[in-house]
């Protein structure tokens, strides 16, 4: 973005560029990094961090700036969020008692898959998943049950915009996401294999509320321990079970 449409944004656009600027760790940041990457003056970036600091927003420590927790705060009590946790969590820990392997609850944002919930495996191994993060829909099994149950409108959309690529495994050809997408809206179940980590996969199935696919649950494993006939019922049992909690509560 141009210097001059940054001059053009508003006080709040900018506010919340500098909030932004703290994926995916939270802090901490030296004021020159937060100016680095919301390419603001370092003047701007300081007066709008000393107003974030005062509302709670912002906190500053000796080592630098950290989000304040009033974002905690705020981010807990997001409806939708807080009440698909509240449904998914025993169905979650259920699943992992099963499986003793890393369980994901994520929710479609844009063309990425947010992390609202995780509980790591006994002997998790490396994945670029974390609560609050965020991935690509087409490179993840949560993502990708996420987008087949989508509206047509929005998979079209997907299939004509360059696929992104986190490993030599993720899908950048749009015919091959177009057949995936089929598959999964037959079974019900999205598979990934090493497209979004290597030496990873992972089994999906989306959650619905009213109708909607509100968000989806998965299992990630080692390569080396995916069985997929003994994982998809689990987890497609535990999706329905929160989908029908959700009926319930939302």
């Amino acid at each position: 973005m141009s210097s001059v449409t940054r001059n053009a944004l508003s006080m709040l656009e900018k506010s919340w560029l500098v909030l932004d600027a703290f994926r995916p760790t939270g802090g901490p940041l030296r004021l020159v990094d937060v100016a680095e990457r919301c390419h603001l003056p370092k003047t701007t970036a300081f007066r709008l961090l000393t107003e974030l600091t005062e509302i709670g927003a912002v906190a500053r420590r000796a080592d630098g700036y950290y989000l304040g927790r009033r974002l905690f705060e705020l981010g807990s009590i997001v409806p939708l969020e807080r009440d698909l946790r509240h449904a998914a969590l025993p169905f979650m820990h259920d699943l992992y008692e099963a499986t003793r392997e890393t369980i994901h609850l994520g929710v479609r944002d844009g063309l990425d898959v947010v992390y609202v919930e995780k509980i790591s495996g006994q002997s998790a191994f490396s994945l670029p998943s974390r609560v609050g993060g965020r991935l690509p829909l087409t490179c993840t099994g949560v993502g990708k049950a996420l987008l087949a149950f989508s509206g047509p409108d929005f998979i079209d959309e997907v299939l004509r915009r360059p696929l992104r690529r986190l490993t030599p495994h993720s899908i950048v050809d749009p015919q091959r996401l177009e057949e995936a997408i089929g598959q999964i809206q037959a079974a019900g179940l999205a598979y990934e294999r090493e497209e979004a980590q290597l030496g990873g996969a992972c089994i999906a199935a989306p959650i619905f509320s009213n109708g909607e696919a509100v968000a989806a649950l998965s299992v990630s494993v080692p390569l080396a321990r995916f069985h997929p006939t003994r994982l998809a019922p689990a987890v497609k049992t535990a999706a329905l079970g929160v989908s029908r909690a959700l009926a319930r509560t939302l």
